[in-house]
């Protein structure tokens, strides 16, 4: 599956609908869906959507873990048990539940972030915070992400 990328600002509907960018909508038909798995990200206050197949290797990495780790019973509380699967309508729409919307902070206002495997929701005020070049150290990133290779 060719990977999801690219940043997109759209808004919420009062109903709480969001439309998925068509270059993600096309990404998941050409792998024969029209369904996300959206929920709460680990640490960020901001959403994360997963397509199917996805969300299914996620899942089976995280049943294959310590069961009782704290960290592992966190990130299983935070992120699997938050998780709705969405079906995209014939307008490219999916309804994002309210208990995800608030767990987010997401208003009207929403950026889409493609990753790769998957897309992130944020709240645009919230995004343009932790976006914010000038807002991060830079020489320790860059030692990080040297050492990675990246």
């Amino acid at each position: 599956m060719p990977g999801f990328s690219g940043k997109h600002y759209n808004s919420l509907d009062p109903k709480g609908r969001l439309i998925i960018p068509a270059p993600f909508r096309e990404i998941l038909s050409s792998n024969h869906s029209s369904k996300l798995i959206i929920t709460n990200e680990v640490f960020d206050r901001c959403l994360c959507a997963y397509p199917v197949d996805e969300w299914q290797k996620l899942t089976d990495k995280v049943s294959r873990m310590p069961q009782t780790s704290d960290a592992v019973k966190y990130y299983t509380r935070r992120v699997i048990g938050s998780a709705v699967e969405c079906e995209i309508d014939r307008q490219g729409r999916v309804l994002v539940s309210a208990a995800l919307r608030t767990d987010a902070g997401l208003n009207s206002e929403v950026v889409l972030i493609g990753l790769c495997n998957r897309i992130e929701i944020w709240d645009r005020s919230e995004y343009e915070g932790v976006a914010d070049p000038t807002k991060i150290d830079k020489d320790a990133y860059k030692e990080e992400l040297k050492s990675l290779d990246l």
